[in-house]
């Protein structure tokens, strides 16, 4: 009897993943870009200072304070020369391509805390008031940048942002105040969000019209609906159309108590503690499931897509629709949410910031998480350093363009060259 041997198991080759590095000019570039910035917070940050501490208040309003006091002109010194060793790394040995987006995140970071301890020079800065103010400024950006990503993804161009947040908050005000109840109003911009999704999807993908020109029209559209209503209807009976109440702040038991991340954090309205929960579901949805795996491929390459079996129109379909609901809260949240009262325009930009987080952010929800809140941080910014004295008095225009330069510094050559999703406004027909 003979006995057949099995076949030796072959060897499990391990092949490494060699990460290509940065091009040597792109990595000049970003090095002579960190070190000019590093020289800056140094001169203008570190020895444009006031003589003194920094002092940074932690604590609530009518609370007992509790303050942190820092040297403000070496603090401001020592952050600049750290962004200088690391243009100098840079230049002589190169980060690797995955650390590029940390260190443009310590390059900024560094850039924010040492112009805060030159604005807090020989003064008092209330620090939880200013990220108080940055959570509240950023949450419509959020909400505006989670749709445009989920339209994106599945490759249609959403420019219609600010004109679907203009709509919804509208919707929001009106049908508040028709029947004093917030819960109809959310409703009421949640059908209407839904609404103007549709209508951007079946024009984009059944009639194949330009995207970006589309989003003009829409965003056109819905400035001259809710002008003429707000004319017509809520401005002659403001009373009945135009007075809804306010969500009120909400402070979660435990976690509402932390000192400084409770105030920060947990004592808030239900529409940003909405805003916490979806980045993490759309995150996750994204990236770690089968639905967020078929839709980025068919904002990839919606052919291959489609010959494994994936709808693709239906697949966009749903997305854009689902995009325009996902966002409606920040149209209700800009009326019903904080100031109550509709006004004309009142987005006011809010939804051209959004889609420029959607592109700083890489389309992804952390980084357009991070764009909008360094956007409103500067929102917020702007308003405190008009009450503090700082050493110089920087006009407010020019503090609105701090993150539009930032964003323009960093996607030039810091982070390297952003790119959409290859099927982005590209329309797909069988």
């Amino acid at each position: 009897m003979s006995v057949v041997k099995a076949p030796a198991p072959e060897p499990v080759v391990v092949r490494e993943v060699v990460e290509p590095p940065l091009s040597p000019h792109r990595r000049t570039v970003s090095g002579i870009v960190l070190i000019v910035v590093g020289v800056f917070i140094v001169l203008a940050f570190g020895l444009g200072a006031n003589k003194g501490s920094a002092t940074f208040s932690l604590s609530p309003v009518g609370e007992p304070e509790v303050d942190v006091s820092v040297p403000a002109a070496w603090t401001s010194g020592l952050l600049g020369l750290v962004v200088v060793g690391m243009g100098v790394w840079q230049l002589l040995r190169g980060f690797a391509r995955r650390r590029m987006s940390l260190i443009t995140g310590i390059a900024i970071a560094a850039f924010l805390l040492g112009f805060l301890c030159w604005a807090a020079s020989g003064s008092t800065l209330p620090l939880l008031g200013l990220l108080q103010s940055t959570i509240l400024a950023a949450v419509p950006l959020v909400l505006g940048a989670l749709g445009g990503i989920m339209c994106e993804r599945t490759g249609v161009i959403n420019v219609a942002i600010e004109g679907q947040m203009l709509v919804w908050a509208f919707a929001g005000a009106l049908f508040a105040s028709v029947s004093h109840n917030l819960g109809l109003g959310v409703l009421a911009a949640l059908i209407s969000g839904g609404l103007m999704g549709a209508l951007l999807a079946v024009f984009a993908i059944r009639y194949l019209v330009n995207q970006v020109v589309l989003g003009v029209v829409l965003n056109v559209f819905a400035l001259g609906l809710t002008g003429f209503a707000y004319d017509a209807l809520m401005q002659p009976h403001t009373d009945q159309y135009n007075s809804p109440a306010v969500f009120s702040a909400v402070q979660i038991p435990v976690l509402g108590d932390i000192p400084f991340i409770g105030p920060l954090f947990f004592d808030t309205n239900v529409l940003v503690y909405a805003t916490y929960v979806l980045i993490v579901v759309v995150d996750v949805a994204l990236f770690r499931t089968r639905w967020g795996l078929r839709t980025r491929a068919v904002g990839e390459h919606p052919k291959a897509a489609d010959t494994v079996g994936i709808k693709v129109l239906r697949t966009r379909y749903v997305n854009i629709i689902l995009g325009g609901l996902l966002a409606w809260l920040a149209g209700a949240y800009l009326s019903i949410g904080t100031v109550g009262p509709f006004g004309k325009n009142m987005t006011n930009g809010r939804g051209f910031i959004a889609l420029a987080a959607v592109i700083f952010g890489r389309w992804s929800p952390r980084g357009a998480v991070a764009a909008a809140l360094l956007f409103a941080f500067a929102d917020a910014l702007q308003t405190l350093l008009t009450i503090i004295q700082a050493p110089v008095q920087i006009p407010s225009n020019f503090l609105a363009m701090a993150p539009y330069l930032a964003t323009i510094f960093a996607v030039a050559g810091l982070v390297g060259r952003v790119r959409a999703p290859a099927a982005d406004g590209e329309p797909y027909v069988k």
